[in-house]
């Protein structure tokens, strides 16, 4: 029989920054049900979310899902499961071996170079894949690719 849930206790969620589903503690509850939940892994507070975005109800994996992850339309249920592990394959070599300090704070006034580390705020630990001209750089982040800003005064 599971423990019934309350505050301070914890439960499994959606986390909205590793994008997994992951051990929460609960900050606040609604109607027996958790309402804001803290993340045991990364320490964000969000709403508690039962399920990863787009998933069926009854289902609760830690697959990826949604805009962020969505590949090409037209593309079968298996070819995109096998883009995004590619794609997390990639990151994950290209930030391997490297030091937590090496990582760069992303400002927008900073100039980054090929190789360089990122630690952005909303979008998390990335590698400059490349540079797209003086003002841009290419990303790659652990979800996906973005094209950020740079040299900006």
């Amino acid at each position: 029989m599971p423990k019934p849930l309350r505050v301070a206790g914890e439960v499994d969620g959606w986390c909205t920054r590793c994008r997994l589903i992951l051990n929460h503690r609960i900050v606040s509850m609604n109607r027996a049900r958790p309402h804001q939940v803290e993340c045991l892994t990364c320490r964000t507070t969000h709403l508690w979310r039962p399920k990863a975005p787009g998933e069926a109800a009854g289902a609760a994996s830690g697959e990826r899902s949604g805009p962020a992850a969505a590949p090409p339309r037209g593309a079968s249920q298996q070819g995109r499961s096998a883009a995004l592990a590619r794609h997390e394959r990639d990151w994950e070599q290209a930030i391997v071996g490297r030091g937590v300090l090496e990582f760069k704070a992303y400002d927008v006034r900073t100039t980054f170079a090929q190789g360089d580390l990122v630690r952005h705020k909303k979008f998390g630990d990335g590698v400059v894949t490349r540079v797209i001209d003086s003002k841009k750089v290419e990303v790659l982040f652990r979800d996906e690719t973005r094209t950020l800003a740079q040299a900006m005064t």
